[in-house]
């Protein structure tokens, strides 16, 4: 992939790219221990990024369900305790 390419890619789709780049790393199997180790790690970290992508996406959607015949949607941000909705500026 270029890097005029991945730049316009969103968060998600870059992170899933470089997921499967380091996959295709690690099995491979020619690492040293400590780099297939980082790759590892890497690999954990954008699976988490992702996973917290597709479920942040998957909330926007059931809100969306959930209205009676009204396309809305809901911001959402991350926080410790997971993913909350954050209220429109009128209602906030």
């Amino acid at each position: 992939m270029r890097v005029a390419q991945a730049e316009k890619l969103p968060d998600f789709e870059r992170s899933l790219d470089e997921l499967e780049q380091l996959v295709q790393k690690l099995e491979h199997g020619d690492l040293p221990l400590d780099e297939a180790l980082k790759t590892f790690e890497r690999g954990v970290a954008l699976t988490r990024a992702c996973q917290a992508a597709l479920k942040t996406a998957q909330q926007r959607v059931e809100v969306l369900q959930g209205r009676s015949g009204e396309a809305q949607t809901v911001a959402y941000e991350a926080t410790e305790g997971g993913i909350t909705p954050v209220p429109p500026p009128d209602q906030a």
